[in-house]
Protein backbone atom coordinates (compact mmCIF):
# COMPACT_ATOMS: atom_id res chain seq x y z
CA UNK A 1 0.00 0.00 0.00
CA UNK A 2 1.19 3.70 -0.52
CA UNK A 3 2.23 5.50 2.59
CA UNK A 4 1.99 8.54 2.60
CA UNK A 5 3.54 9.50 5.84
CA UNK A 6 4.16 8.14 9.64
CA UNK A 7 4.95 10.02 12.58
CA UNK A 8 4.53 10.50 16.20
CA UNK A 9 2.45 13.01 17.85
CA UNK A 10 -0.66 13.50 19.94
CA UNK A 11 -4.07 12.79 18.89
CA UNK A 12 -5.70 16.79 18.26
CA UNK A 13 -9.33 15.66 18.15
CA UNK A 14 -12.52 13.94 19.82
CA UNK A 15 -12.99 11.80 23.01
CA UNK A 16 -9.15 10.77 22.54
CA UNK A 17 -7.79 14.46 22.45
CA UNK A 18 -4.30 14.55 24.09
CA UNK A 19 -3.31 10.92 24.09
CA UNK A 20 0.40 10.36 22.47
CA UNK A 21 -0.21 8.38 19.06
CA UNK A 22 1.27 6.84 16.45
CA UNK A 23 -0.20 8.37 12.92
CA UNK A 24 -0.60 6.54 9.85
CA UNK A 25 -1.23 8.51 6.85
CA UNK A 26 -1.97 6.82 3.75
CA UNK A 27 -2.42 8.11 0.01
CA UNK A 28 -5.59 8.87 -2.14
CA UNK A 29 -8.95 10.53 -1.41
CA UNK A 30 -11.87 10.62 -3.97
CA UNK A 31 -13.05 13.97 -1.75
CA UNK A 32 -11.54 17.15 -2.03
CA UNK A 33 -12.78 19.49 0.97
CA UNK A 34 -11.95 23.11 0.61
CA UNK A 35 -10.07 23.71 4.07
CA UNK A 36 -8.49 20.59 3.83
CA UNK A 37 -5.14 20.41 5.28
CA UNK A 38 -3.83 17.20 3.75
CA UNK A 39 -3.85 18.20 0.16
CA UNK A 40 -0.40 16.57 -0.06
CA UNK A 41 -2.01 12.89 0.48
CA UNK A 42 -5.05 13.57 -1.85
CA UNK A 43 -3.26 11.42 -4.63
CA UNK A 44 -2.64 7.65 -4.72
CA UNK A 45 0.46 8.30 -5.07
CA UNK A 46 1.59 10.42 -3.01
CA UNK A 47 4.09 8.41 -0.78
CA UNK A 48 5.98 5.18 -1.03
CA UNK A 49 4.98 1.78 -1.45
CA UNK A 50 5.21 -0.08 2.36
CA UNK A 51 4.32 -3.65 3.70
CA UNK A 52 2.47 -4.10 6.35
CA UNK A 53 5.54 -5.63 8.19
CA UNK A 54 7.16 -2.43 7.41
CA UNK A 55 4.30 -0.50 8.78
CA UNK A 56 3.86 -2.39 11.94
CA UNK A 57 8.29 -1.98 12.55
CA UNK A 58 7.34 1.91 12.25
CA UNK A 59 4.46 1.72 14.77
CA UNK A 60 6.37 -0.11 17.83
CA UNK A 61 9.36 2.45 17.09
CA UNK A 62 7.62 4.75 19.27
CA UNK A 63 6.45 4.39 22.93
CA UNK A 64 2.60 4.67 21.94
CA UNK A 65 -0.46 1.95 22.57
CA UNK A 66 -2.63 4.38 20.18
CA UNK A 67 -2.07 4.35 16.33
CA UNK A 68 -4.56 6.44 14.39
CA UNK A 69 -4.74 5.31 10.71
CA UNK A 70 -5.60 8.20 8.52
CA UNK A 71 -5.38 9.65 5.25
CA UNK A 72 -6.06 10.65 2.62
CA UNK A 73 -8.91 8.15 3.34
CA UNK A 74 -8.25 4.86 4.34
CA UNK A 75 -11.10 3.27 3.54
CA UNK A 76 -10.14 3.35 0.16
CA UNK A 77 -7.07 1.58 0.57
CA UNK A 78 -7.95 -2.26 -0.47
CA UNK A 79 -5.51 -3.71 2.06
CA UNK A 80 -6.83 -1.70 5.27
CA UNK A 81 -8.38 -4.77 6.56
CA UNK A 82 -4.88 -6.52 6.49
CA UNK A 83 -2.75 -3.24 8.09
CA UNK A 84 -5.41 -3.02 10.69
CA UNK A 85 -5.39 -6.69 11.94
CA UNK A 86 -1.32 -6.67 12.32
CA UNK A 87 -1.73 -3.40 14.47
CA UNK A 88 -4.29 -5.09 16.35
CA UNK A 89 -1.78 -8.19 16.48
CA UNK A 90 1.08 -6.12 18.16
CA UNK A 91 -1.59 -4.51 20.66
CA UNK A 92 -2.16 -1.68 19.83
CA UNK A 93 -5.51 0.81 19.86
CA UNK A 94 -6.63 1.69 16.71
CA UNK A 95 -8.49 4.60 15.70
CA UNK A 96 -9.77 5.17 11.50
CA UNK A 97 -10.26 8.56 10.55
CA UNK A 98 -12.56 8.33 8.10
CA UNK A 99 -15.25 10.42 6.11
CA UNK A 100 -17.55 7.70 5.96
CA UNK A 101 -18.23 7.23 2.56
CA UNK A 102 -17.52 3.71 2.82
CA UNK A 103 -18.33 0.69 4.96
CA UNK A 104 -15.98 -2.10 5.38
CA UNK A 105 -17.47 -4.94 7.59
CA UNK A 106 -13.92 -6.88 8.79
CA UNK A 107 -11.74 -3.98 10.36
CA UNK A 108 -9.62 -4.18 14.01
CA UNK A 109 -11.26 -1.00 15.02
CA UNK A 110 -11.57 0.32 18.69
CA UNK A 111 -12.62 3.68 17.51
CA UNK A 112 -14.27 4.33 14.00
CA UNK A 113 -13.87 8.45 14.02
CA UNK A 114 -16.33 9.28 11.43
CA UNK A 115 -15.94 13.11 10.01
CA UNK A 116 -19.07 13.51 7.94
CA UNK A 117 -18.67 16.61 5.32
CA UNK A 118 -20.93 19.27 5.31
CA UNK A 119 -21.97 21.77 2.27
CA UNK A 120 -19.06 24.08 3.85
CA UNK A 121 -16.08 21.64 2.44
CA UNK A 122 -17.37 21.83 -1.03
CA UNK A 123 -13.82 23.41 -2.97
CA UNK A 124 -14.88 26.62 -5.03
CA UNK A 125 -13.31 25.40 -8.21
CA UNK A 126 -16.16 24.21 -10.31
CA UNK A 127 -13.90 20.79 -11.60
CA UNK A 128 -12.78 19.70 -7.94
CA UNK A 129 -16.59 20.65 -6.72
CA UNK A 130 -18.02 18.28 -9.20
CA UNK A 131 -15.67 15.63 -8.07
CA UNK A 132 -16.21 16.53 -4.06
CA UNK A 133 -20.01 16.05 -3.99
CA UNK A 134 -19.97 13.20 -6.52
CA UNK A 135 -18.63 11.34 -2.84
CA UNK A 136 -18.99 13.34 -0.30
CA UNK A 137 -21.24 11.85 1.79
CA UNK A 138 -23.41 8.32 2.38
CA UNK A 139 -25.31 8.05 5.00
CA UNK A 140 -26.24 4.28 4.79
CA UNK A 141 -22.68 3.64 4.98
CA UNK A 142 -22.25 6.25 8.09
CA UNK A 143 -25.42 4.06 9.53
CA UNK A 144 -23.50 0.61 9.08
CA UNK A 145 -20.23 2.28 10.38
CA UNK A 146 -22.10 3.05 13.81
CA UNK A 147 -24.02 -0.15 13.81
CA UNK A 148 -20.78 -2.42 13.73
CA UNK A 149 -18.06 -0.09 15.45
CA UNK A 150 -17.48 1.76 18.27
CA UNK A 151 -17.34 5.55 17.00
CA UNK A 152 -17.66 9.40 17.16
CA UNK A 153 -18.91 11.40 14.81
CA UNK A 154 -17.03 15.01 14.35
CA UNK A 155 -18.60 17.35 12.47
CA UNK A 156 -16.22 20.38 11.25
CA UNK A 157 -18.26 24.27 11.57
CA UNK A 158 -17.95 26.83 9.98
CA UNK A 159 -20.56 28.92 11.51
CA UNK A 160 -24.01 28.60 12.78
CA UNK A 161 -25.31 28.29 9.54
CA UNK A 162 -23.93 24.84 9.73
CA UNK A 163 -26.21 23.64 12.41
CA UNK A 164 -29.90 22.66 10.57
CA UNK A 165 -27.08 20.85 8.07
CA UNK A 166 -25.57 18.44 11.16
CA UNK A 167 -29.51 18.19 12.22
CA UNK A 168 -30.48 16.39 8.94
CA UNK A 169 -27.53 14.53 8.78
CA UNK A 170 -27.99 13.18 11.99
CA UNK A 171 -31.95 12.85 11.25
CA UNK A 172 -30.92 10.36 8.15
CA UNK A 173 -28.85 8.43 9.99
CA UNK A 174 -31.33 8.02 12.57
CA UNK A 175 -29.39 5.58 15.22
CA UNK A 176 -26.60 8.13 16.64
CA UNK A 177 -26.06 8.53 20.00
CA UNK A 178 -26.15 12.54 20.75
CA UNK A 179 -23.04 11.99 23.60
CA UNK A 180 -20.59 10.75 20.30
CA UNK A 181 -21.41 13.79 18.80
CA UNK A 182 -18.66 16.19 18.44
CA UNK A 183 -17.79 19.69 17.10
CA UNK A 184 -14.82 21.35 15.79
CA UNK A 185 -14.24 24.57 14.45
CA UNK A 186 -13.13 25.29 10.95
CA UNK A 187 -9.68 26.29 11.23
CA UNK A 188 -6.18 26.09 9.38
CA UNK A 189 -4.37 28.58 12.05
CA UNK A 190 -4.36 28.97 15.92
CA UNK A 191 -5.78 32.77 16.13
CA UNK A 192 -8.65 32.18 13.75
CA UNK A 193 -8.94 28.35 15.80
CA UNK A 194 -9.21 30.41 18.96
CA UNK A 195 -12.05 33.09 17.68
CA UNK A 196 -14.38 30.08 16.00
CA UNK A 197 -14.04 28.15 19.04
CA UNK A 198 -15.35 30.41 21.29
CA UNK A 199 -18.07 30.86 19.19
CA UNK A 200 -18.43 27.43 18.60
CA UNK A 201 -18.42 26.90 22.94
CA UNK A 202 -21.73 28.58 23.05
CA UNK A 203 -23.45 27.09 20.11
CA UNK A 204 -22.51 23.44 21.93
CA UNK A 205 -24.25 24.51 25.13
CA UNK A 206 -27.66 25.32 23.51
CA UNK A 207 -27.32 21.84 21.46
CA UNK A 208 -25.79 19.31 24.03
CA UNK A 209 -23.27 18.51 21.61
CA UNK A 210 -19.51 17.96 22.49
CA UNK A 211 -17.26 20.71 21.59
CA UNK A 212 -14.26 18.67 20.08
CA UNK A 213 -10.83 20.51 20.45
CA UNK A 214 -8.00 20.70 17.20
CA UNK A 215 -4.74 20.56 19.03
CA UNK A 216 -2.54 20.53 15.25
CA UNK A 217 -4.59 23.80 14.69
CA UNK A 218 -3.92 25.17 18.39
CA UNK A 219 -0.54 24.17 18.87
CA UNK A 220 1.04 23.83 15.27
CA UNK A 221 -1.19 25.55 13.14
CA UNK A 222 -1.53 22.35 10.71
CA UNK A 223 1.93 22.01 10.47
CA UNK A 224 2.75 18.59 8.83
CA UNK A 225 4.39 15.61 10.86
CA UNK A 226 2.95 16.98 13.91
Amino acid sequence: MIVNEIFYSIQGEGKLAGVPSVFVRLAGCPLRCRWCDTKYAWSSSAGQEMTVVQITTEIIKHPAGHVVITGGEPVVCDELGELTKAIAHVDKHITIETSGIKFIDDLKCDLMSISPKLSNSVPEDEALSVKHKKHMIDHEAIRQLIDKYDYQLKFVVDGPDDLNEIANCLEKMKNVNPYKVFLMPQATESLEYIKKSKILADICKRTGFALSPRLQVLLWNTERGK
